[in-house]
């Protein structure tokens, strides 16, 4: 039986996020690649003090930025989150007016009065102590330099800024439907990130984030009865003065920075064996049932720990927070905000996903503004397999509901490419089964067309030559082909940057030979079992030509299907009795009915 120590405790010196700090390494090392790859840096230092009255704060920052591009940059811009929750902004108007808004924006941002809604106001920004020239445009702070940053440069930009909390309507926000005083996420003017495609300073209309990889130095000055939780390490805590202190946090090799507080937050920690310390932030005053699920949740979040260390890659820092707070459950660096009046296996389940999260999004740090399904489908998918594991009783196919989902998509009129940007989907509905179900049977079919042991080895190799990076989609491929040595652009061109369908179907069964035809425009190999009239059966594996290879199989492999062929036929050495393609349901098959066929 594994043993843990566990320790309840109400805020202490361990930070009310818990741990000493690990020694990762700087990440100001430039990251090299095969291919040339490079990426920028920041060194966030910020002074905060909040107003826990009038849900208020001041800020300074100085923010030390190197270009380790090869361009010449003549302007910088930074995300400047809480001008979204003000009326008239881009979010308020796009959930006024799509289809399916959701419900936890609706129209409640129209409605917020001057002292409800959120803001950042920037009082004034220096690069290298000379003033600058800057514009807030919505959600974004356009910045012209008074200098251009050469490459390998580094300059030094210093703001000062004010800040108020919104009243919480979407992840972010004061006082929730739950009484959490202070979910602080995407609080700070935060810079954008430039790659080779350029800079990415997406305004804030509904989902999904991206930011530079980066040091951080964090002073927060709160009221001495909050209890704070969230990424990083608790450095130094001064004593309280007038009826304040100063807690300071040090946050190495992250791309952003969250907290949450709350004069009632339980904290409990517990140790995961070679591992860091995970903390959970809760309401002590929620109901008996609840507080309850809190404390069963703890050992289990040790398992998931070890399962996503063990099948993905080891979790580099000392510390990890569940924490009460914000709209529903939402990943952030070293911590994610849940709503914690849930049902055990509602609980566990956020828990699950939103932890997963730190693999896919927070260490392989992906656009998800580009590329949702990268974050959100490989989240849902190797989330699914945690749960599973903890499972008495597992799951055949743990993804079967993603794979029921994603059918449902691409049988309806409402299916856009993966290559869509998260915030231009027609449909909520549409974003959700996109980036969650297909980009979960995107790498389960995945494993399907190169077999599961190759899978892992994939998933694994990801993680080690990407983490502390931006992978964007070709990088999974072009691992999973150099674990493979096989051709797998098809893959990812029909099933991720069009809304080609897979669609195959027994055509005839004629004694000994079989026609099979292809009808949906994907291309994929085959698996199919094969029953004979004497009662025996065989499986047999039809390669894809244009993959140019086989994966690992003991079914009996017959020649190769080339796509622009419609059907293909093949004989077998009895008569046969029934025919099933795909036995397994790995292959995303949109039409299964006639995948089978049975003699009468």
């Amino acid at each position: 039986m594994k043993k843990f120590f566990v320790s309840f405790f109400v805020a202490s010196i361990v930070f009310s996020c818990g741990a000493t700090e690990k020694p990762i390494q700087n990440s100001q090392v430039k990251p090299t690649s095969v291919n040339g790859y490079w990426q920028q840096h920041v060194d966030y230092k910020m002074e905060i003090d909040m107003d826990v009255k009038k849900f208020q704060y001041h800020g300074k920052q100085e923010l030390v930025y190197t270009n380790n591009s090869p361009d010449v940059l003549n302007r910088v811009y930074y995300h400047l989150y809480f001008n979204a929750f003000q009326p008239g902004s881009e979010m308020d108007v796009r959930s006024r007016t799509i289809a399916d808004p959701s419900a936890k924006i609706g129209d409640r941002i129209s409605k917020l009065q001057p002292n409800e809604i959120g803001y950042i106001k920037v009082n004034s920004l220096t690069q290298n102590g000379t003033s600058l020239t800057y514009e807030t445009v919505g959600t974004v702070l356009e910045v012209k330099l008074n200098k251009p940053i050469q490459p390998g440069e580094k300059v030094t930009f210093n703001m000062d800024f004010d800040g108020q909390v919104p009243v919480q309507i979407r992840r972010s926000g004061r006082t929730n439907a739950e009484g959490v005083a202070l979910s602080m996420t995407q609080w700070y003017p935060k810079l954008a990130e430039y790659d080779f495609e350029g800079w990415h300073a997406d305004p804030y209309i509904a989902r999904e984030f991206h930011g530079v990889w980066g040091d951080f130095d964090v002073k927060l000055t709160i009221d001495k009865d909050y209890v704070v939780g969230g990424t990083g390490y608790l450095k130094e805590e001064t004593k309280a003065k007038k009826g304040k202190k100063t807690l300071h946090y040090v946050a190495p090799k992250v791309h952003d920075f969250t907290w949450a507080a709350d004069p009632d937050f339980q904290h409990d920690s517990i140790q995961v064996p070679n591992g860091p310390v995970l903390n959970f932030y809760y309401k002590k005053d929620l109901d008996q049932t609840y507080l309850e699920n809190w404390k069963k949740l703890q050992p289990k979040t040790v398992e998931l720990m070890q399962f996503f260390s063990e099948n993905v890659g080891q979790y580099p820092y000392d510390q990890y927070s569940v924490i009460q707070g914000g709209d529903g459950g939402m990943e952030y660096a070293m911590c994610t905000l849940i709503t914690g009046k849930r049902k055990f296996g509602s609980l566990l389940g956020v828990t699950a996903h939103e932890l997963a999260h730190t693999w896919f999004q927070f260490l392989l740090a992906s656009n998800e503004a580009k590329h949702e399904w990268l974050d959100e489908g490989f989240t849902s998918y190797i989330s699914e397999l945690a749960v599973n594991h903890l499972r008495e009783k597992k799951y055949d196919n743990p993804l079967a509901s993603s794979y029921r989902d994603y059918i449902k998509l691409a049988n309806s009129d409402i299916e856009q490419p993966m290559t869509t940007h998260a915030d231009r989907y027609a449909l909520n509905r549409a974003y959700s089964r996109a980036a969650y179900n297909k980009g979960a049977v995107f790498l389960a079919q995945l494993g399907y067309v190169i077999g599961e042991d190759n899978l892992k080895k994939t998933i694994k190799k990801y993680f080690d030559d990407f983490s502390f990076k931006h992978p964007k989609p070709l990088d999974i491929i072009r691992t999973a082909e150099r674990i493979t040595d096989f051709e797998l652009d098809w893959y990812l061109i029909d099933f991720a940057q069009t809304t080609n369908t897979i669609d195959y179907a027994i055509q005839s069964v004629d004694g000994k030979s079989i026609t099979l035809e292809r009808i949906g425009l994907m291309p994929m190999p085959i698996d199919l079992r094969v029953t004979y009239t004497d009662g025996t059966t065989e499986d047999f594996y039809i390669p894809l030509q244009m993959m140019r290879g086989e994966k690992p199989t003991s079914a009996t492999i017959i020649n190769d299907w080339a796509w622009a062929y419609p059907t293909y036929t093949f004989k077998t050495k009895k008569d046969v009795k029934s025919v099933e393609i795909d036995p397994s349901q790995m292959m995303a098959d949109i039409n299964r009915i006639n995948n089978t066929y049975l003699l009468n």
